[in-house]
């Protein structure tokens, strides 16, 4: 065999100097006085983050239900029945389910700033094309490409939270992004049986506009948050080896349906927890949803609402939601931070089973409501 020669050699030390230099990149980049890593920031600037993100996801699932007051004129504009003229809802529903799968596995790889910044001005924009059609099905069609367009930061909040805190303090910030996309909907007919009494149904969706700009213009000052994109950027300005080497397009694409495709069929099949809680997720989503269209035919078919009156409703449930997060936060409080504070065993096995506490409560209160 060959022995090596001098530039071989060279090469090889010049390989593992790299990959010390990385490793010391990862190690410095995880210390408490790392500026520039998220989970170092201050609560002021955290926060500056973590509420935008979460007015975001609001003004979205708000604007899947504030067009239901407006289902008797759509009915009239368009000459379609009430049932059909509900199906903006539904269709909007599904393009939230849709939207997600393409947008989860860009926000891993190019981060999630792009995300939201990219995402929501095609939001905007399909919503308007909703409110300028001039054909019921140009109304369903872009109301559906709404929804896919805008369903990305709905998926991507939790990420946002998860690389500001860390998992043992969490509580809060993620009781206030998980909340959002349940009060959302909560609002929406308020809002939108105000519109539909004293305006025409097209206001729906200019309201729906101004909602989700007022939060974009928010999130427009943000930052990169996510670990990964972040220590790439900084290995580029030192001219060090990336972390995670790029991928060749057919490797990239191999990555991009295992993840987005394989992976969650997988776990849904195979992991009871995460099948248990997905069949318990689109319940309760299906129970609210239901209410939009249940509720006029109960409120105003039985009681004599009036359609702004109708909307007025819907605050209960989003009194609940209020205090669906205040719970998780009280919890999160009184029994996890304990055993935080013991550390020890005690936090490995049994710590985040401790936040289940406000779920099993919330299993007995949604039949009872």
């Amino acid at each position: 065999m060959a022995s090596k020669t001098s530039e071989d050699i060279e090469i090889q030390v010049r390989e593992s100097d790299d990959l010390k230099d990385v490793d010391a990149l990862t190690e410095d980049w995880d210390e408490p006085t790392n500026k520039e890593n998220p989970r170092n920031w201050s609560a002021l600037k955290k926060a500056c983050h973590v509420i935008p993100v979460s007015l975001l996801c609001l003004s979205v699932t708000a604007g899947s239900s504030m067009i239901t007051p407006g289902a008797f004129a759509i009915g009239r504009e368009f000459y379609v029945s009430h049932t059909a003229a509900l199906l903006p809802l539904p269709l909007f529903v599904l393009g939230l389910a849709i939207g997600p799968v393409l947008a989860a596995p860009i926000s891993e790889t190019r981060g999630r700033a792009i995300v939201y910044k990219i995402s929501m001005p095609l939001y905007m924009l399909f919503i308007f094309g909703a409110g300028q059609s001039k054909s019921f099905a140009g109304l369903l069609v872009c109301r559906t490409l709404a929804a896919i367009a805008g369903a990305p930061c709905l998926a991507v909040g939790a990420g946002t939270v998860a690389d500001l805190f860390e998992p043992t303090k969490m509580a809060a910030p993620g009781a206030l992004v998980v909340m959002a996309p349940f009060l959302g909907p909560c609002l929406g007919p308020v809002i939108g049986g105000f519109l539909a009494t004293y305006t025409e149904y097209r206001w729906t969706q200019w309201s729906t506009i101004f909602m989700a700009l007022g939060a974009y213009i928010l999130v427009l000052p943000t930052q990169e948050t996510h670990r990964k994109v972040l220590l790439k950027k900084k290995a580029q300005q030192l001219g060090l080896p990336l972390p995670e080497p790029e991928l060749a397009p057919r490797e990239a694409i191999k990555l991009l349906l295992t993840i987005t495709l394989f992976r969650p069929i997988r776990m849904l099949v195979s992991e009871p927890i995460v099948l248990s809680y997905s069949v318990y997720n689109a319940f309760t989503f299906s129970v609210l949803f239901a209410f939009f269209e249940a509720y006029p035919f109960v409120f105003m078919g039985e009681d004599g609402f009036s359609i702004w009156q109708y909307g007025l409703t819907f605050l209960g449930i989003g009194v609940g939601v209020l205090l669906g997060a205040i719970g998780a936060i009280v919890v999160d409080l009184c029994v996890y931070q304990k055993i935080v504070k013991e550390g020890g065993e005690r936090i490995k096995n049994r710590g985040p089973e401790q936040r289940l506490y406000i779920g099993m409560i919330g299993d007995f209160c949604l039949p009872i409501g």
